[in-house]
């Protein structure tokens, strides 16, 4: 494994035109590549816009079967640009059971790992539940070429114990494939406190675990639905290091290449003097598995 690569995020404006989509971030890819990047990431469901707006069972035409037309297209590009790609989908798993799902697919074009997202919201206008089984292969930590790479996907972004047992299992930087904005109505009186939260959140991942921390979010006002606002996604895609410090981070209202340098000696420094891992009390949380504790 390498001392020093360089990682990447995009930040993109997402439709319903997945061959659009999908020539769009092959380029970006590229792009990347190009820079330097060792390992890119897509942002949440990128084939096409955010779907999950409405419960809509004809939006199940959407999926793919596993390496189906996502795979195939970004398998050769990573065997071409050798470059490893983290690739969300949604996955067909078979009739009746859908995963919202990401390859990690290692410079040789081969699939290193694959996570489905765990925790499946069900709010207004992020119907989730209505289309993802919640996964079942559980938190990894996958080795892609020089990186140990972990892949978390947006609503898992608010559980430490997500990122944590993937830590645990020697990751050296969490990917957080994203789809988060603001309910345009909302915006004004709650947006700098739910955008707060969020950056809050993980850049307490990268603290708490020493870790670097990268999201690739989505970007601008998706409104396809009658009678509705829409999403504003908001961007502010970011790559943070083990002390929380920003490395490199989007804006609100473009479409952007984020680089940033993971060097393993920073990380081995971080936790040798901040030893969270050696201090845990594993003989103490026993009860974090239960619902509530009474």
């Amino acid at each position: 494994m390498a001392k020093k690569y360089v990682v990447s995020v995009l930040q993109l404006y997402l439709n319903n035109e997945p061959d659009i989509n999908l020539r769009k971030c092959m380029d970006k890819v590229e792009q990347a590549a190009s820079q330097g990047a060792a390992v890119v990431c897509l942002p949440e469901l990128y084939a096409s816009h955010y779907f999950c707006q409405s419960e809509d069972v004809s939006n199940f035409r959407l999926a793919e079967e596993l390496d189906g037309r996502s795979f195939q297209a970004f398998s050769q590009l990573a065997r071409k640009e050798e470059v490893a790609i983290v690739v969300p989908f949604f996955e067909k798993r078979m009739e009746g059971i859908y995963h919202n799902s990401a390859y990690v697919i290692d410079k040789e074009g081969k699939r290193a790992g694959l996570y489905r997202k765990m925790h499946i919201p069900d709010d207004p206008h992020f119907y989730e539940k209505f289309y993802f089984t919640p996964g079942d292969l559980g938190f990894q930590t996958i080795n892609c070429d020089q990186a140990k790479v972990g892949v978390l996907i947006c609503w898992d972004q608010w559980y430490p114990e997500a990122a944590r047992l993937t830590a645990l299992q020697g990751a050296e930087i969490l990917f957080y494939p994203t789809a988060i904005g603001w309910h345009p109505g909302e915006k004004e009186i709650y947006g700098v406190k739910q955008h707060g939260a969020w950056m809050n959140v993980m850049k307490g991942h990268a603290v708490a675990n020493g870790i670097f921390v990268a999201a690739a979010n989505r970007l601008g006002l998706e409104k396809y639905l009658p009678e509705t606002d829409g999403i504003e996604f908001w961007g502010s895609s970011f790559i943070a290091g083990p002390q929380g410090e920003m490395l490199a981070q989007a804006s609100h209202d473009k479409e952007e290449i984020l680089m940033a340098e993971v060097d393993i000696d920073q990380l081995e420094d971080v936790r040798q003097n901040w030893p969270f891992f050696r201090d845990r009390r594993i003989d103490a949380y026993g009860s974090i598995t239960r619902r509530a504790i009474d």
